[in-house]
């Protein structure tokens, strides 16, 4: 990849502000937006996943936006493959990809060579059945009996990629983890930027961000994608506050609901900001900003990625 061409990935907690500032360097430096947010892979899952409005996206290219339908599973295989192939695109037209977004799993397997392990459907069936068994909270704690460091980076209620990694681990008799390369040089050569803020700054944020949803018409949006299958979909169906806006839908959709559906939003994203930060902090290779900075994260992040041999 020719030098005018290094990536810049963006990546951090949810509600840091990634998306702006991509696109304030992507303007700086002529590059191309390249999604690394799981849920922004799903048409119409817009309000709930804070996705860029086209008339937001000042004219420039994003990729991995709009891909998929409510009805078919995500995939980080899928997602390395085709995001790898944008990135290198862009760069062959001679500008700079820029990779936002706080996927663990879909930043780390875009950034590094990961092969990812082998499946065996019987185990795998296996595992589902006892998934329909016991329910995907307790398989979840089976995990984190297992291996505590998938648990903390799955979430709780994803029963397929708490199934996948029960299985990877039963197949290989290794952590999840080790199927992970290891942190090593970035591949083409990106500059990591990592974006994050004091927790009271950012809880804060969140209780904004959740409240906005709602006010929004995240409840509509949601009743209109049940329509197109969104409770037939494995991955979508289960993202932050669409899984709980279900739930409210289920018991009636009352004013006591809705509440409650927000304020369980508000807690699980807390929760996963917990797990994002754990996971990218032990990522050396990341240069962290300061959310709150304002006005200067432009010009840091853009010097980073000048700068950095």
């Amino acid at each position: 990849m020719k030098p005018g061409g290094r990536p810049l990935a963006i990546i951090g907690p949810t509600g840091t502000g990634k998306s702006q500032l991509a696109l304030d360097c992507a303007e700086r430096i002529g590059g191309e937006i390249v999604n690394a947010d799981a849920m922004q892979l799903y048409r119409g899952m817009d309000i709930g996943t804070a996705k860029l409005p086209v008339e937001e996206r000042r004219g420039i290219p994003h990729h991995q936006l709009d891909v998929l339908d409510v009805t078919e599973t995500a995939t980080v295989a899928r997602y390395q493959q085709a995001a790898a192939a944008d990135v290198e695109a862009i760069a062959a037209r001679g500008a700079v990809p820029v990779i936002v977004g706080g996927s663990m799993l879909y930043v780390q397997s875009l950034l590094d060579d990961w092969s990812f392990p082998a499946t065996d459907p019987a185990v795998r069936a296996r595992w589902e059945r006892r998934l329909a068994e016991v329910g995907v909270g307790e398989l979840h704690a089976e995990l984190a009996r297992r291996d505590p460091a998938a648990a903390a980076a799955i979430l709780p209620t994803d029963g397929r990629r708490t199934v996948r990694a029960l299985e990877v681990v039963e197949l290989t008799g290794q952590p999840f983890a080790a199927s992970a390369p290891r942190i090593g040089a970035p591949r083409w050569d990106t500059v990591i930027i990592g974006l994050d803020c004091d927790t009271t700054v950012l809880d804060e944020r969140l209780a904004r961000r959740t409240d906005a949803m709602f006010d929004q018409g995240l409840v509509e949006e949601v009743r209109g994608l049940l329509g197109h299958g969104l409770r037939d979909g494995v991955t979508a169906s289960r993202a932050l506050g669409y899984a709980q806006v279900l739930a409210a839908l289920d018991a009636g959709a009352g004013p006591e609901q809705l509440r409650d559906a927000r304020e369980q939003t508000y807690v699980g994203t807390r929760r996963y900001v917990r797990r994002q930060r754990s996971w990218f902090r032990r990522d050396h290779r990341v240069h962290w900003l300061d959310a709150a900075e304002g006005a200067g994260l432009v010009d840091d992040a853009v010097r980073a990625w000048r700068h950095v041999p």
